[in-house]
């Protein structure tokens, strides 16, 4: 598991925490099975607040990404190929439903807006 946080991201530090390690699981960099480090010990290790680490494993978990078993830690779920690019592609539309309405709050087109959207790309 590789974490990178940045603390002068406009992003708060647990969705951060949460966005990596669900790309992470998505991509098949983390597998079926995989145990995440303790609560605790991801605190330490990210110098980052317990209830920091415990906010983002609970979303993953809320998203089924991951499953606790009590006194064993969180380990990433079950998951087929189908599963993942079913999660992914309902994140990317939730992000892209936000991003969307900002760029409509400046009157841009469609077409104006895949424009740009190259250019980044």
């Amino acid at each position: 598991m590789n974490i990178a946080i940045s603390n002068s991201s406009d992003k708060p530090i647990y969705q951060q925490l949460f966005e990596q390690i669900c790309a992470q699981i998505l991509k098949g960099e983390l597998g079926n099975g995989y145990s995440l480090p303790p609560i605790r010990q991801a605190a330490t290790e990210l110098r980052v607040s317990i209830i920091t680490v415990k906010k983002a494993w609970e979303e993953l978990e809320r998203l089924g990404l991951i499953y606790t078993v009590t006194g064993k830690g969180c380990f990433v779920a079950e998951l087929s190929p189908d599963d993942m690019l079913q999660k992914r592609n309902e994140m990317i539309l939730k992000q892209m439903v936000i991003d969307t309405s900002y760029y409509k709050s400046f009157g841009i087109t469609l077409e104006e807006t895949f424009e740009l959207l190259k250019e980044v790309y």
